[in-house]
C-alpha cells in the first residue's frame, strides 16, 4: 500500500526541490493550455489566416516532442541544472517574438521554442519528483494536478487581460508568463542538485539506453503512447465534434470542454487522496475501465445534461491515467537519465499523431467515425494497463 504522505519523509533539501518543481509544473500548465485561448486573437491582429494558425500549434508540438529528447541527452554532459535552465530559457525567447512580430517564418520559430521549453519542464519535473519521492504515484498526481490548475486558470488569465488592456490583452498575458518563467528560472537555480557528469564513453551510453530492455518500460511507453492519442484528440476536438454533428451549441460545447478539464483535475486529486487503498496496479486498471466505458457512452449520447455527467466521469477517470502510469517505470526513470525522454517522445508522437489521423477520418467519413476512432486507442491503452496487471499479479505468486 502506498504511503499518501509522502511529503512528511522527505530531508529538508528535497522538501525545498518538490516545493520548486509544483510551482514550475504550474506555471507550465499556465503558457502550455494558453496557445488556445491566444491564438484567434493573435492571428487577428497578425491577419494570420487559418493554415499559418494550425502550423503555430503543430510547430509547439513537435518543439515539445524533440525537448524529450534533448532532455534526456543534454544533461550528461552539462549537468541537470545547466540543461534545464538552457532550455527553459527558448520560452522566454518564444513570448518575446509572439508579443513584438507577425512574421509567420519567426512566429513558426516562436512557437517552436515554447514547446522546447514545455517538453523539457515536463521531462525535468517528471524524473526529479520521481527520483526523491522513490516513485510515489501521490507525488507525481499531485504534480500533474497542478498542471491542470494552471490549465484551468490560463484562458481566465486571458479573459481578465483583455477586459483589463483590450486588444492587447493577449500581449499582457504574454509578459505575466515570461515574470513567471523568470521566476521558475531563479527556482532551478536554486536547486541543490546533483552535477556529476558520467563518462562520455561507449559503456555508458550503452548502459544509458538498457531501459528499452525493461518490460516496465516498455509497458509504460504503450500505455502512455495510446492514452495520449486519446487525449489529445478528445480535448482537442470535443468542442468540434459536439458542433458539428448539432447536438449543442458552440457555447455549450465550451462548457462540456470546461467540465473535462475539471474533471480531469478531479480524478487526479482523487488519486493522491484515495490511491493509497489501492495496488498501483488495481488504481490503473480501473480508471482505465473507466475511461473506456464513459468514451463509448460519450459517442452514443446526445441528451446535454447525461453528457455533463459522462464527460465528468470520463476526465474523473482519465485525470489520473498519465501521472499513475508514469510511476511504472519509475525505476527505469531514476537508474537511467535518458529513459524518461524516450518516454516522453513516444508518447508525444501518439498526441501528435491521432489527432491528424481523426481529422483525415473526419473529412472522409464525418466527425462521428473521426471521434469513433480513438476507441481503438482506448482499447489498446486498456490491454497495456491489463498486461502491467497481470505481471504485478504472477510477481506476487
Amino acid at each position: 500500500m502506498q504511503k499518501n504522505a509522502f511529503y512528511n519523509d522527505l530531508s529538508d533539501t528535497n522538501k525545498y526541490i518538490i516545493k520548486c518543481c509544483f510551482f514550475i509544473f504550474f506555471v507550465n500548465g499556465i503558457y502550455a493550455m494558453v496557445f488556445g485561448s491566444i491564438l484567434p486573437l493573435l492571428s487577428s491582429a497578425y491577419q494570420l489566416n487559418d493554415l499559418v494558425s494550425g502550423m503555430l500549434i503543430s510547430s509547439h508540438q513537435i518543439g515539445n516532442l524533440i525537448a524529450g529528447l534533448l532532455a534526456g541527452i543534454l544533461p550528461i554532459y552539462l549537468g541537470k541544472k545547466n540543461s534545464i535552465l538552457f532550455l527553459s530559457s527558448f520560452v522566454v525567447v518564444g513570448f518575446l517574438l509572439i508579443i513584438t512580430t507577425g512574421q509567420p517564418w519567426l512566429l513558426l520559430a516562436a512557437f517552436f521554442f515554447t514547446g522546447i521549453s514545455r517538453g523539457s519542464i515536463s521531462n525535468f519535473n517528471n524524473k526529479v519528483v520521481n527520483d526523491i519521492s522513490n516513485s510515489s504515484p501521490t507525488a507525481s498526481n499531485l504534480l500533474h494536478s497542478l498542471f491542470a490548475v494552471g490549465a484551468l486558470i490560463s484562458p481566465f488569465l486571458v479573459i481578465v487581460t483583455t477586459k483589463l488592456f483590450g486588444v492587447n490583452g493577449w500581449r499582457v498575458t504574454g509578459i505575466i508568463i515570461i515574470i513567471l518563467i523568470l521566476i521558475s528560472q531563479f527556482m532551478f537555480s536554486r536547486m541543490p542538485i546533483d552535477e556529476e557528469k558520467p563518462k562520455k564513453n561507449k559503456t555508458t551510453i550503452k548502459k544509458n539506453y538498457e531501459f528499452f530492455k525493461n518490460k516496465y518500460f516498455l509497458i509504460t511507453v504503450v500505455i502512455l503512447f495510446f492514452y495520449l492519442c486519446a487525449e489529445a484528440t478528445i480535448t482537442g476536438f470535443i468542442v468540434k465534434y459536439f458542433v458539428d454533428s448539432t447536438i449543442m451549441t458552440v457555447l455549450q460545447a465550451q462548457i462540456v470542454s470546461s467540465v473535462l478539464w475539471l474533471a480531469i483535475l478531479v480524478g487526479r486529486l482523487g488519486c493522491i487522496f484515495f490511491g493509497h487503498f489501492l495496488k498501483k496496479s488495481h488504481l490503473l486498471l480501473l480508471i482505465s475501465v473507466g475511461a473506456s466505458m464513459f468514451y463509448f457512452f460519450l459517442l452514443n449520447v446526445t441528451n446535454y445534461s447525461l453528457i455533463l455527467l459522462i464527460i465528468f466521469g470520463l476526465g474523473v477517470s482519465m485525470g489520473g491515467i498519465y501521472p499513475t502510469a508514469m510511476t511504472i517505470a519509475g525505476s527505469s526513470i531514476k537508474e537511467y537519465p535518458m529513459a524518461i525522454g524516450w518516454l516522453l517522445i513516444l508518447g508525444g508522437i501518439g498526441g501528435i499523431a491521432m489527432p491528424t489521423i481523426t481529422g483525415i477520418l473526419s473529412d472522409q467519413f464525418g466527425i462521428f467515425a473521426g471521434m469513433a476512432a480513438i476507441i481503438v486507442a482506448i482499447v489498446i491503452m486498456l490491454i497495456g494497463v491489463m498486461a502491467y496487471a497481470l505481471i504485478e499479479k504472477n510477481n506476487k505468486v
